[in-house]
């Protein structure tokens, strides 16, 4: 589906969700222009990640080097998520394209457009989250 079209998902009690075309653009560009930032923000802390890596241990005691370790590790856990991020972005994307934006990956019924408008990467319905969190 291109973003000029309208998903209309219909849910199992007989009401209608419809997404317009409009809508499906506005939530698009959302999440491109999130790419887009989680990019930067991933190029930049990988910079300074790398740039750690020449200056770490020179007499250092241990406490500085753990303190360090630890920034560094942060560092790199944050920049994970956000990678993490990204591909949830990209997946959300390629659903908007694919023209299954909204419909829930487990049980194949419509995602609460509330939902999606709070978390617009949402793949699962609120019941399929809670009974997949539960486990």
């Amino acid at each position: 589906m291109r973003a000029d079209e309208s998903a209309v998902v219909p849910p199992s009690n007989g009401a209608v969700v419809t997404w317009s075309a409009k809508e499906l653009a506005d939530v698009r560009a959302q999440l491109a222009t999130e790419i887009e930032e989680l990019n930067g923000e991933i190029a930049k802390s990988e910079s300074e990640i790398a740039s750690s890596d020449v200056t770490d241990g020179a007499g250092d005691d241990q406490a500085d080097a753990g303190a360090r370790t630890y920034e560094r590790e942060r560092e790199i856990a944050l920049t994970l998520n956000s990678r993490d991020l990204v591909a949830q972005n990209e997946r959300a994307i390629a659903r908007i394209d694919a023209g299954t934006y909204g419909v829930c990956e487990s049980c194949h019924q419509p995602i609460g457009k509330e939902r999606l408008q709070a978390f617009p990467r949402a793949t699962l319905c609120v019941a399929c989250k809670q009974r997949e969190e539960r486990r």
